[in-house]
């Protein structure tokens, strides 16, 4: 081959791998930078559900006596909370064991706990009284929540402005980084309490335990939150 076939060779080789040089390098991925955003979204839902627990402890050398003075009580006690409408009665932590102490003879102490349940908060506030007034149950704790249902509307209503709260942020973002646009990746919603203002409170008056007096029930309020968390994939300007 002489030198003037040899150089024609040459650049046919060179002019023919040039595009495929380019088209390679426009096949190699871009990495498109992507952003986590967190967006929440919290209301106060107002406690429509009360939460009561009575008990009943004796203590007794005879454990069969204690038992039974145990299970009369509590049966008056549990025919009377479900004589009430709308109030849910359970029976729960049931225990009897004996107990030693130093220089006094064995007994044995046999206790329940009266679950009481209801969004009545005045009928079920009386019945705690009577119950303790006239069945020898003491008030062990009260707790106030949401209802079912109204957390999940409450959480169904939040979740729509969340997811808003985050795309307006999403788009924030993506404006401060120079992107042209963005779009969504891999999203997540999450529901729940954040906490209970004021807090749940017991009142009666001074001294008045042992009597009876009517117990007062402030039920408060529950912070409802919706969270909106997931990337933000941003799209670079196209070029010009």
């Amino acid at each position: 081959m002489n030198l003037a076939r040899f150089a024609a060779t040459l650049a046919l080789a060179v002019s023919a791998a040039a595009p495929l040089s380019a088209l390679a390098q426009s096949n190699v991925p871009v990495t498109q930078p992507v952003i986590s955003v967190t967006a929440s979204t919290t209301a106060p839902l107002a406690n429509d559900r009360m939460l009561a627990w009575l008990r009943i402890e004796v203590d007794n050398a005879d454990p069969v006596a204690a038992a039974n003075e145990v299970n009369t009580k509590m049966g008056k006690a549990l025919a009377r909370a479900k004589a009430v409408k709308g109030v849910d009665a359970t029976t729960t932590s049931y225990t009897s064991y004996q107990v030693s102490e130093r220089n006094q003879p064995s007994k044995w102490r046999v206790s329940q706990t009266l679950s009481l349940e209801g969004s009545d908060f005045g009928a079920l506030s009386a019945l705690v009284t009577k119950i303790q007034g006239e069945d020898g149950l003491v008030l062990s704790g009260m707790s106030f929540s949401v209802s079912t249902a109204a957390r999940r509307a409450a959480e169904d209503a939040l979740t729509q402005q969340a997811i808003k709260a985050w795309q307006a942020r999403a788009q924030a973002a993506a404006q401060g980084f120079g992107a042209a646009s963005w779009r969504p990746g891999h999203v997540t919603v999450q529901a729940g309490d954040t906490m209970v203002r004021p807090l749940p409170m017991m009142r009666a008056a001074a001294g008045a335990m042992a009597a009876a007096a009517p117990v007062a029930a402030e039920a408060g309020t529950s912070d409802i939150t919706v969270t909106v968390s997931g990337e933000a994939i941003l799209e670079p300007p196209r070029a010009r």
